[in-house]
């Protein structure tokens, strides 16, 4: 039997079961794996999945000449830090998050962006694993947030920058709906606060882009799937671009 002490055991991932060498030093990360299918499967260039297991759908490729990855953080903190903490043992440097969010303001509409500044989050949870008794601040890369920006407008969407709300479950978010707002969070989704956090920690830079699907302030909804799955492409286009244009 192999005996690996918890310091090296710490530094394996665990998750996702890639090789070194696997993993790019630019990464887009995304919460569905569909996502991460379909993404790889239409923009990304002799794409190779890397890992599947425990449903971190991995794929390496090009992209416009660069090497890239696309992966899955799944659905929350938990998931989003033990991907981020893995995909940076395989060596990635770079992660920008291309998820969905929902709009806390009026002038947020169906099929805008949200370029994340910041993330709001509730004490304790994921971010209060690594930053014990500490308000940390769970703020974006600069760089890769106004390269997100220029990008994705270059694409064509209405993109507004501002601070987001993480939230912690999905289910129970309606009741925090006016705090949000009023503190003046712009957009709630889940691992924003996660991936900033420990990104940082570990040394590595992140960004994040969500595509508005529905306005809880309004009750919008983008319910044509055809619709959302064109607009996620062509958003995934805008921070693949951003991706490979940001210096490492």
């Amino acid at each position: 039997m192999l005996k690996i002490s918890k310091h090296e055991l710490a530094k394996r991932p665990y998750h996702i079961l890639a090789k070194p060498g696997d993993v790019a030093e630019r990464i887009v990360a995304v919460g569905d794996p569909k996502r991460a299918d379909l993404i790889s499967e239409e923009l990304i260039e002799d794409a190779k999945l890397v890992n599947s297991n425990r449903g971190f759908n991995t794929y390496t490729g090009l992209f416009e000449g660069t090497r890239v990855t696309v992966a899955t953080h799944g659905i929350g903190g938990p998931s989003a830090a033990i991907a981020v903490e893995e995909l940076g043992m395989l060596g990635g440097k770079l992660i920008l998050r291309l998820g969905t969010s929902g709009g806390l303001v009026e002038d947020l509409k169906v099929g805008d962006v949200v370029v994340a500044l910041g993330a709001s989050h509730s004490p304790g949870g994921t971010v209060g694993m690594y930053a014990p008794n500490l308000c940390y601040p769970a703020v974006a890369d600069p760089e890769a947030t106004l390269e997100l920006k220029k990008a994705l407008i270059d694409e064509g969407f209405n993109v507004k920058m501002g601070l987001v709300a993480s939230s912690d479950s999905f289910h129970a978010e309606e009741s925090n709906l006016p705090l949000w707002s009023s503190l003046g969070m712009i957009a709630v989704e889940m691992e924003c606060a996660t991936i900033f956090t420990v990104a940082r920690l570990r040394g590595m830079r992140a960004g994040a882009a969500l595509l508005v699907i529905d306005n809880l302030a309004t009750g919008e909804f983008l319910e044509d799937k055809e619709e959302r799955r064109e607009l996620e492409l062509k958003a995934a286009k805008g921070v693949l671009r951003a991706l490979v244009r940001i210096p490492l």
